[in-house]
């Protein structure tokens, strides 16, 4: 179902950001900031396969330029997906929020790392023959919907 825990957060994020990015921005900046690598790896799949929403790749591509800074995102390849206006447009929301979005951070580096040691879990007992594959599927789509719900709890 998915190879690692990269790729399962990777899901959970174009996920979240589907079930109604307008009304959690705060949310799925803080999500993607303490995603870290994953949210740079998904906004580069984004732009290579073309398989995510373009603003699921503005959004990752965004937090990235936040984190390294706007020299870098709006020079370089970023270019190509960061247009000036879009990223003006975040940082404003991020500056705005700054305070609320921060908080939540942590809540989801710690969100995120309860679900790593779940989803370890579970792939041990799936490659140590505890569980089949449909079972294994199963746990998994079920940490995926806790994930998700505890998104918005955070």
């Amino acid at each position: 179902m998915y190879s690692d825990f990269d790729s399962f957060l990777k899901v959970a994020i174009r996920e979240y950001y589907d079930r109604g990015f307008a009304s959690r921005k705060g949310n799925f900046i803080a999500l993607l900031i303490a995603s870290g690598q994953v949210a740079v790896s998904l906004a580069k799949d984004s732009v290579v396969d073309g398989t995510a929403t373009k603003k699921v790749a503005i959004g990752a591509a965004l937090v990235l330029a936040l984190r390294l800074g706007l020299r870098y995102a709006l020079g370089g390849p970023l270019g190509a997906v960061v247009t000036i206006a879009a990223a003006a447009s975040m940082v404003s929301y991020f500056v705005k929020n700054q305070k609320d979005i921060v908080r939540k951070v942590s809540g989801y580096r710690q969100l995120i790392a309860e679900t790593r040691a779940q989803y370890v879990d579970l792939q041990g007992g799936w490659r140590s023959g505890r569980h089949g594959d449909t079972e294994r599927n199963l746990m998994i789509d079920g940490l995926m919907k806790r994930f998700l719900g505890q998104c918005d709890e955070v």
